[in-house]
């Protein structure tokens, strides 16, 4: 049983993105201690995080907002767009959030 769950999945053929909440943390941890927005390159593993910076939602529409980009999503799809919009990755939300058993691993041990 992993000690992290996965709160939103999006991806492409390239890499991943997912916010995790770390549920083994005292009461008192802050936010930024609880959730971790993180990229990670499919074949590599290579995991780079993400540097929350703020959110906006609109009906369906969540937008996150982070030092090294943006990214709006809905149930469906989303887009991330890196900083000084430099490129833009199309995604695909995964409902379910099942992450694959070896990105479990990867996300683990970047953790620890």
């Amino acid at each position: 049983m992993s000690f992290f769950d996965c709160l939103y999945l999006l991806e492409n053929a390239d890499f991943s993105i997912v916010e995790i909440k770390i549920n083994d943390l005292p009461a008192q941890a802050s936010a930024s201690e609880k959730f971790h927005w993180l990229k990670i390159d499919k074949s590599s593993l290579q995991i780079s995080p993400l540097t929350f910076s703020s959110m906006d939602s609109h009906g369906e529409i969540e937008e996150r907002y982070f030092d090294n980009g943006f990214l709006k999503f809905d149930s469906k799809t989303g887009t991330f767009i890196e900083k000084y919009n430099s490129a833009q990755h199309q995604l695909i939300s995964k409902n379910d959030k099942i992450l694959p058993e070896e990105l479990i691993q990867q996300i683990e041990v970047y953790l620890n």
